[in-house]
């Protein structure tokens, strides 16, 4: 009989498994898994415990019971160095636990990343006096929904203890592992203050990070809704994705949840990488490497700036009434209700400075629980094209308002996947001072992404809708193919809140390389902080 299958990290499905299965009684039986990944064997009913092995792979041990009521889903997971931190945002003196998985000894060391990577402490060598005793099991089934659950299992004594202590300074911390093979993996840490110290908050996007990490199999772009029945052989052969000319990503009633603990491998950077090397990779541009960049440049500048996670906005931890500019950056796609709420009633009712320095932002509502895990709405659309959604200009303006009533302008499919300068249109504005800026005439040259190179309108733009407000300055123009490039816009409100977008992905790859991308967004900053 079809017992279940075997799959690795990424729900790929593993032949040649070794399986054994003992009873209680100490019975023994034996099989491999197929090339599907199936494991078929003949089993009298009762309770079983599996010992799975695979060369590359660490070995695992699991409890089923048979009759089962459908297939088991077995988990290994690839020898090789990963972690993160647990919780990923904390404030300044709380703890968070380091959970690394590695087949041999590793390196540990806490860094803070500013205007350079900044060496805080050493975290000492890892090891175990038992044969690969830091390496780390996942679940069995979908723990895409559930967690890794690392550090779970083995972890009792007091001597175990790996717990961190966050530093007093706020900001975007990295842990860095690595091993004498030389293998090396680095994992972001979210710092807040205890204590509001800046005028200037900036929010990390840990939302987006967690939408676009498909550790386990899934992530809202790979089986948003939920894990297929069974493990995937060959991508272009099974994914709707590649196969179904039709499909939309989004086409489904329900989505299951996507867990917050779970390694990003996406969020990695370099031991070497520098503020103004090159973001390499077609996912680094649009999430912690490239929001990095920001950081720096602002450090660089002298603003100083207190940093949050966009969870730490949900939960009431960022107190937006001790602010005077707060700064969303790069992607930050997906936003619950509450967050958007609180963000607009500060700009439009308290006199807040809102400073969006991003393209496709707030485009998705998600619901959060308990910091542990995030269901996304994005509902049955058919595309990102308003067409798809209704007439709607967005999965957020579906359910509850188009995110261009705070932001001044919205994201359209037009100019994705491009890069491209901006054309200056108001050059005589304040924002456009000390540039040598004149009509017509193209900045935003320069960039760090390489995944749409070409200027800093790019990778996703956004643009004015008949929901921005009426009284929206369009200060510059992206050059992007098929009237697609970002809106740089500036309105202000009844209250005194003003609203600076750039609508661009692409725009802080420009800002510590870019003169004139830089001076526009210091002249902004520094108008929001008067």
């Amino acid at each position: 009989m079809k017992l279940g299958y075997v799959s690795d990290e990424r729900y790929v499905a593993l032949p040649d498994v070794l399986l054994e299965f003992l009873n209680a009684q100490g019975d023994s039986w034996e099989t491999r898994s197929r090339a599907s990944g199936a494991v078929h064997i003949d089993l009298p009913p009762g309770q079983y415990r599996v010992i799975l092995r695979k060369d590359g792979y660490g070995a695992r041990i699991s409890n089923i019971t048979v009759p089962l009521a459908e297939p088991h889903h077995f988990r290994l997971l690839s020898d090789g160095l990963l972690g993160y931190a647990w919780p990923k945002w904390v404030r300044s003196g709380e703890e968070s636990e380091f959970r690394v998985h590695s087949v041999e000894q590793y390196r540990l060391e806490l860094w803070r990343y500013g205007l350079q990577p900044e060496l805080i402490r050493p975290l000492g060598w890892h090891d175990e006096h038992g044969p690969r005793a830091t390496m780390q099991v996942t679940p069995d089934g979908d723990y895409t929904q559930t967690g890794c659950e690392w550090n779970k299992v083995g972890y009792v004594s007091p001597t175990h203890r790996q717990f961190v202590t966050a530093p007093e300074r706020s900001g975007l911390y990295y842990f860095r592992a690595d091993t004498r093979s030389g293998r090396q993996f680095s994992f972001p840490w979210i710092v807040a203050p205890r204590q509001p110290s800046a005028k200037v908050a900036v929010l990390a996007s840990n939302i987006t990070w967690n939408a676009y990490n498909a550790f386990g199999g899934r992530s809202n772009y790979i089986h948003a809704d939920r894990l297929p029945r069974t493990p995937t052989v060959n991508s272009r052969f099974e994914l709707p994705r590649y196969t179904d000319a039709e499909h939309g990503t989004w086409g489904y009633p329900a989505y299951s949840p996507l867990s917050f603990e779970r390694p990003e491998p996406f969020c990695h950077i370099d031991f070497t990488e520098q503020l103004t090397d090159p973001i390499e990779g077609r996912q680094a541009c649009h999430l912690a490497p490239a929001e990095w960049r920001l950081l720096g440049w602002m450090e660089r500048e002298n603003f100083p700036y207190d940093y949050y996670a966009e969870t730490q906005l949900h939960d009431g931890t960022l107190d937006l009434a001790q602010y005077r500019v707060l700064i969303i950056a790069v992607h930050p796609e997906y936003w619950s209700r509450a967050m958007y709420d609180r963000v607009k009633r500060w700009v439009f009712q308290d006199g807040g400075r809102l400073m969006y320095l991003g393209g496709n932002g707030l485009n998705c509502e998600v619901e959060l629980q308990d910091d542990s895990a995030m269901t996304v709405h994005n509902g049955r659309i058919e595309s990102l094209w308003s067409t798809g959604m209704g007439g709607c200009d967005s999965r957020f303006a579906v359910r509850h308002e188009s995110e261009a009533s705070l932001l001044g302008v919205v994201f359209t499919p037009s100019g994705a996947m491009t890069g491209a300068p901006y054309e200056a249109l108001l050059p005589n504005h304040w924002v456009f001072a000390d540039t040598g800026l004149t009509q017509g005439e193209l900045f935003g040259h320069i960039s760090l992404h390489r995944r749409c190179p070409g200027g800093a309108s790019g990778h996703e733009t956004d643009k004015r809708s008949p929901s921005s407000p009426a009284n929206t300055v369009v200060l510059a123009r992206g050059l992007n193919p098929d009237d697609g490039g970002a809106e740089m816009v500036l309105f202000d409100t009844p209250s005194g809140g003003q609203v600076f977008s750039v609508g661009s992905i692409n725009y802080v790859a420009s800002l510590p390389v870019d003169p004139a991308i830089s001076t526009i967004t210091a002249n902004v900053l520094r108008r929001f902080l008067d």
